[in-house]
């Protein structure tokens, strides 16, 4: 098959939705198919790839990437609405001028982009599949982006109409499911598949190996809505993380970084900033513990791909989120760590000194994970599942 991959973020994004789209399509290709992405330019955690004012294209592991220009400015809520407005602009003046396809894949973010992609496939009388990776609506309530209003209602009629043209609506978990079902969004249109785990290793990492002083790691989006501030204050709190020489590393970006650095007075906790390519490697290979942090007044909006990364590892997983998140499920179904509830910071750091002193404990849930990701959010898998749902919209002209 012809598929283009719309997706606001791609590679060399490192993290977020960027890994992620680069695996689908990397793996898409691999199986023979002729995949186009169609992206924005490189923005993500930090403008740090400069600016382009004309549309450009390259090729990414054999991969054929057009790149949009857009207004970069994520300050403040208005400059993310004039940034995401850009890209679709110029999605709507580029999507004419794109070769023939059979199935376009639109992720969700970036909200407003989805309106060129349901005009493209209509205009082109093929089929397109939403794939949710956040749903956007919940999310600017839950970060104060929107209050109720007449752009909240324009917002939630668009994410209605978006749901109504998609051939299929690809969810990254059930909790996704329910809550697209209790908005109107027909049993047989949703399809949930597991978002790949973005990095693999053939074995998960040698726990005997990491250093001497225990290390948290706590990686990907520095948001309002990770808590991590509370996060802080409990790890530096704790005398028993303290008596073990624990270190907390906080590797990513966002706009409560500041406001978590502020919180921080030891230098056992350690913010390194956003970590490329193989930066990362040797931090997740120290890592004893892996951290999944969710505020538990906050919606669920996301299912953090950090989690699906800890586990590709072999990295026990301790989740401090709501008891009743999807999140929190994933963890307890697959053996791969512990779940505290984030209303009470203290327990996430009681659990993890208590498990840090239960080196085999530790042992049990990084296998357990470990086969868990290899079952359920193994590339290969992941792409064979877009495989099937593509190949059913275009056999039968859904």
């Amino acid at each position: 098959m012809k598929i283009q991959l719309w997706s606001y973020n791609y590679d060399p994004e490192p993290q977020g939705i960027a890994p992620l789209s680069r695996m689908l399509a990397v793996e898409l290709s691999a199986q023979g198919h002729q995949v186009l992405v169609v992206s924005a330019h490189p923005h993500y955690p930090e403008p740090n790839w400069g600016m382009r004012l004309r549309p450009y294209r390259e090729n990414r592991d054999g991969i054929s990437v057009l790149r949009l220009p857009l207004w970069i400015g994520r300050d403040s809520g208005t400059e993310r609405i004039r940034q995401d407005l850009s890209f679709t602009m110029m999605q709507a003046l580029v999507a004419p001028l794109l070769p023939a396809t059979d199935a376009v894949i639109a992720v969700t973010p970036s909200f407003p982009a989805l309106a060129p992609a349901m005009a493209f496939a209509r205009a082109r009388h093929v089929p397109w599949v939403l794939w949710v990776q956040d749903i956007v609506t919940d999310g600017a309530v839950t970060t104060g982006l929107l209050d109720d209003g007449p752009l909240l209602k324009a917002a939630l009629a668009f994410e209605r109409m978006t749901y109504s043209s998609a051939s299929r609506v690809v969810v990254i978990s059930d909790a996704f499911r329910q809550n697209l079902q209790a908005k109107g969004v027909p049993s047989e249109k949703i399809v949930r598949i597991f978002n790949p785990s973005s990095r693999q290793v053939p074995e998960p990492i040698d726990l005997d190996a990491t250093p001497a002083c225990p290390q948290i790691l706590a990686m990907g989006n520095i948001g309002h809505s990770q808590g991590l501030d509370r996060i802080v204050d409990a790890f530096q709190e704790s005398s028993e993380l303290e008596a073990l020489d624990a270190e907390l590393v906080i590797a990513g970006h966002g706009v409560a970084a500041d406001d978590v650095r502020a919180r921080v007075q030891s230098d056992r906790v350690q913010m390194p900033g956003v970590l490329y390519g193989e930066q990362l490697e040797p931090v997740l290979r120290s890592a004893s513990i892996g951290l999944v942090s969710q505020r538990a007044n906050v919606q669920e909006f996301n299912l953090p791909s950090k989690l699906m990364s800890y586990m590709a590892y072999g990295i026990p997983v301790i989740a401090s989120v709501n008891p009743d998140s999807e999140t929190a499920r994933i963890v307890r179904d697959s053996g791969a760590g512990w779940v505290t509830d984030s209303q009470t910071p203290s327990e996430f750091a009681a659990v993890v000194a208590a498990k840090l002193r239960d080196p085999e404990t530790l042992k049990t849930a990084s296998r357990a994970g470990f086969t868990y990701a290899n079952d359920n959010f193994h590339p290969q898998a992941i792409a064979a599942k877009f495989e099937a749902v593509l190949d059913d919209v275009v056999r039968n002209k859904i």
